[in-house]
């Protein structure tokens, strides 16, 4: 895990291709080859970086059993259901090592009922890996069962950072009350700590 506050976007190690950096996407519509199988599609960055193909077969074949895909490893994309491809395309932006995973609503696509239990089975792998994950919503309940920090934003720009209690029950703003929950808004002023005056 890289140390806190590393830029890891401008270290002179980084103005390598996109592909050898250390951070892997998962995107909202996976991105997957459809005449490649599970196997070659998570192989395909590593062949791309120019790995021996021993190495290559196996790293891939534990990585497909690590996502629970290891009976699958010919099958295409066409042919597996919405969570074995999301879990492909997890895969694949793993297979790597990023330090940063970076999911861009990866759940969108999905429907309910796998939504949230994808929303576990990817917290479990966070805790497993131990690496970060950034993880991109705009679904509230996603952000708090899945966070361990979240960053609220607004036009770009951040509004609040915490704990999902502390967000939850300390919003900042109007905005981030909204944005995380159904509130009641009453104006008022704030005369000190635990102390305010509304409605006279």
């Amino acid at each position: 895990i890289p140390p806190c506050g590393r830029d890891i976007a401008t270290t002179p190690r980084d103005r390598r291709p996109s592909r050898r950096r250390e951070i892997g996407g998962v995107f909202q519509d996976f991105r997957l080859i459809a005449n490649l199988t599970a196997h070659q599609n998570v192989a395909l960055p590593l062949r791309i970086a120019g790995k021996a193909e021993a190495e290559i077969h196996e790293h891939v074949a534990e990585l497909l059993r690590w996502v629970g895909l290891g009976p699958f490893v010919d099958h295409y994309p066409p042919a597996l259901s919405g969570g074995q491809q999301q879990r492909i395309a997890i895969a694949t932006a793993l297979v790597n090592e990023p330090e940063v995973l970076l999911l861009d609503e990866p759940l969108g696509a999905l429907d309910l009922q796998l939504r949230q239990e994808m929303q576990l089975e990817l917290k479990r792998m966070q805790q497993r890996l131990g690496i970060t994950f950034i993880f991109v919503t705009h679904h509230q309940e996603e952000a708090l069962t899945m966070s361990d920090i979240i960053v609220v934003m607004r036009g770009g720009f951040i509004q609040q950072i915490g704990t999902p209690k502390d967000v939850y029950d300390e919003p900042k703003s109007a905005f981030v009350a909204n944005f995380i929950g159904e509130s009641n808004i009453i104006r008022g002023t704030m005369v000190k700590d635990l102390l305010v005056n509304f409605c006279g």
